[in-house]
């Protein structure tokens, strides 16, 4: 049996012994080789309950619909409890980064024409294309090893990037045919992925074991391989590995996680703004000297623990984005239970905004706006990046997770099948 797959099987027993881009505006355009009209919107995954919200993507976010991501749920079931190995996998993610619940929906995006979102399911360990008219499947994709996760949208909209987390493996994917176009491979437990603007470069981020009790500063060794991985997004040879241990150490921060989770490049892509483990706040990279320039410590709430082994899969933040104009940044202070605007220039946050769990961070369709994902209260809260205080809420579904912006067709509604 290969080293990485014995490895993967051990970190499964032991789980299963503890528990058991700038933003368009054209939201009536037509999209590239369309004639269709469009309408822009944000696509909500509520990742316990199998189902995306479809929600206004500018002023009071209201919702418009909701897609079943797991129509195939019997199929996909049948095939896990017929396989020992993926069945182990199955319940080691509903038992540790799933919270006790299955993972249904991580990530989505929808095609150019409008007429599809592609998901990243990771308890089904796969990518699927969804029929945004009839809610059927178009296609899917099972991803190496066990488990599916972030993914990233290329610039021109036409390839899909997904993290294949067990097998330390990023597919690469024609998103109208789901062909794999190709892989590459990353750190341990890749995560993050983002395209450059130009769409040549794919940066990943390889988060490490992040379900382990092993949280302690001093056994940060034993959370595996964590680097940034960035490739050429036609040929995927790798272009270089960036370890932010070297960085961190240099700056008196030994006891800090090199694991970057959420990132954001600045609009000149110059600067990568990033999140780590068990840390509130977030780091300054500068591209071309390559080294962390700022560091931003957020306040704590008082009434979070400091036990690291209490923060979900080791996120005490999660969550970053960046107003367009590059002046603002939003962050999701996860255990922290608020959100927050940060002045780029100054790294002064604004007002602490109150929210659950939030879990992402993203940008409205107008720009105006920080959106980010209240997974405690099951909600996603709209904070002007103007003020830093609160617009809006909305209600969606069980443990919001990823939002992102997409586009529906002008006259849209919920398929029958959802």
């Amino acid at each position: 049996m290969p080293v990485f797959r014995r490895r993967h099987l051990c970190s499964v027993a032991a789980a299963l012994a503890l528990t058991v881009t700038v933003p368009t505006t054209a939201a009536t355009a037509a999209a590239p080789g369309s004639s269709a009209a469009l309408r822009e919107v944000l696509f909500v995954g509520n990742n316990w309950d199998g189902t995306a919200d479809v929600i206004r993507s500018t002023g009071d976010f209201a919702k418009i619909g909701r897609i079943n991501v797991i129509p195939d749920k019997d199929e996909r079931m049948a095939a896990i409890n017929a396989d020992p190995i993926r069945w182990i996998y199955f319940m080691a993610i509903r038992n540790s980064v799933g919270e006790g619940h299955d993972q249904f929906v991580d990530d989505m995006y929808s095609t150019p024409d409008g007429k599809s979102v592609v998901v990243s399911r990771p308890s089904f360990a796969d990518v699927v294309s969804i029929d945004l008219a009839s809610g059927r499947l178009n296609w899917r994709f099972p991803v190496s090893g066990y488990r599916s996760d972030h993914m990233a949208v290329s610039p021109d909209g036409k390839r899909v990037a997904v993290s294949a987390s067990t097998s330390n493996t990023v597919h690469v994917l024609d998103i109208v045919s789901g062909k794999e176009l190709g892989e590459f491979g990353t750190g341990d437990k890749p995560h993050e992925n983002i395209f450059t603007q130009d769409g040549k470069y794919i940066y990943n981020m390889a988060i490490g074991d992040v379900n382990t009790q092993t949280d302690a500063p001093w056994l940060d060794w034993t959370k595996g391989d964590r680097r940034i991985t960035v490739v050429d997004a036609t040929t995927f040879k790798q272009v270089k590995v960036i370890d932010m241990r070297p960085q961190l150490d240099a700056l008196g921060l030994k006891d800090h996680s090199d694991a970057v989770r959420p990132a954001v490049f600045s609009p000149d892509e110059s600067k990568l703004y990033f999140q780590v483990s068990f840390f509130n706040g977030f780091f300054e990279y500068d591209i071309a000297t390559a080294k962390i320039t700022r560091t931003k410590t957020l306040p704590k709430n008082p009434a979070t623990s400091d036990d690291r082994t209490t923060f979900v899969n080791d996120s005490r933040h999660h969550g970053i984005s960046m107003s367009p104009d590059g002046r603002k940044l939003c962050v999701a202070g996860t255990m922290d239970d608020y959100a927050t605007v940060v002045d780029r220039a100054t790294l002064q946050e604004g007002p602490l905004v109150t929210a659950s769990k939030p879990y992402w961070a993203t940008v409205s369709g107008d720009g105006k706006s920080c959106v980010v994902s209240e997974s405690g209260t099951d909600q996603v809260t709209a904070i002007d990046f103007a003020t830093g205080k609160k617009v809006a809420s909305v209600p969606v579904g069980d443990h919001p997770q990823r939002v992102r912006l997409g586009r529906v067709a002008a006259d849209w509604t919920s398929p029958s099948a959802s």
